[in-house]
């Protein structure tokens, strides 16, 4: 087969996603710095020299986001009613995201001012890319939601989907491989470390439309490593789950889970050696 032969037949094979209609990655990256930004001036890439200068950058924001929703095929009137919503949600999201970034400098002895939580915490990045994804996945929207949420994940190490629920003031210390899967419930005040999965106990694809991953209730800590599954598992508020445990069933409010391993001590070159 020729080389011509070989790329005609691949072009064939690749029309449909040739013309695929979603912007270049990289305009989404811009969309969430820039939300960002906006969200918590001086914490991230710009400073803004006065009100004025920041409305301009508010009106370049949003209209950056018509053109993003524009690219995505988004019908006119729904995309009207998106981008007059915007401005409040915003505010909405911020006001939100400021509880997550209080929460992880109340809970952490690391943190020394609420501006290294902003400007160096993977989790707080995470968390708030996730709100705005949710926001979107509110909305109706698919695609757009799901590429923020990935921005986020190869940033940061952690994998929120944005059709998780989770409540005020959430917090993840460290973060990396923390896994937060679609149907997952969190309430407020939950605190989670660097590799919990909230996951599903099956992956089929008839399941698609029911709850496949736990519930987690307020004022809850989960410490590393945890792996809780299930759509019907519920962690009953106020418990404390241990690092490297596998729970696949409901415990009750108040609850304290833990893995209990065995350490043998011994001495080298003799016979209690492990």
């Amino acid at each position: 087969m020729s080389f011509r032969d070989l790329t005609q037949r691949l072009f064939r094979k690749k029309a449909t996603f040739l013309h695929w209609p979603v912007p270049e990655r990289d305009c989404v990256e811009a969309f969430l710095t820039d939300f960002l930004d906006l969200t918590f001036p001086g914490m991230l890439r710009r400073t803004y020299a006065d009100e004025a200068d920041f409305e301009e950058a508010f009106r370049e924001h949003v209209e950056n986001l018509d053109r993003l929703l524009t690219r995505f095929r988004v019908e006119a009137d729904r995309r009207e009613t998106l981008l007059t919503a915007y401005p409040q949600q915003l505010l909405d999201l911020s006001d939100a995201i400021e509880a997550d970034a209080q929460a992880l400098f109340d809970g952490d002895p690391a943190a020394s001012s609420i501006e290294e939580v902003l400007a160096c915490y993977p989790g707080l990045h995470a968390v708030a890319t996730y709100r705005l994804a949710h926001h979107f996945h509110l909305a109706g929207l698919k695609l757009l939601p799901r590429m923020l949420a990935e921005i986020a994940h190869e940033k940061t190490g952690i994998d929120i989907h944005p059709g998780a629920t989770i409540g005020k003031s959430f917090f993840i210390d460290h973060g990396t491989g923390v896994v937060i899967g679609e149907t997952s419930t969190i309430g407020d005040r939950v605190k989670l470390y660097q590799g919990v999965t909230l996951g599903a106990l099956s992956v089929s694809k008839e399941m698609a439309q029911t709850k496949r991953h736990p519930t987690i209730e307020d004022d809850c800590v989960i410490y590393s490593q945890a792996t809780i599954l299930g759509g019907d598992t519920v962690i009953g508020k106020n418990s404390v789950i241990g690092g490297n445990v596998w729970i696949t069933s409901s415990v009750p409010a108040a609850s304290l889970v833990y893995h209990q391993s065995e350490v043998k001590l011994g001495r080298v070159g003799t016979e209690d050696a492990p």
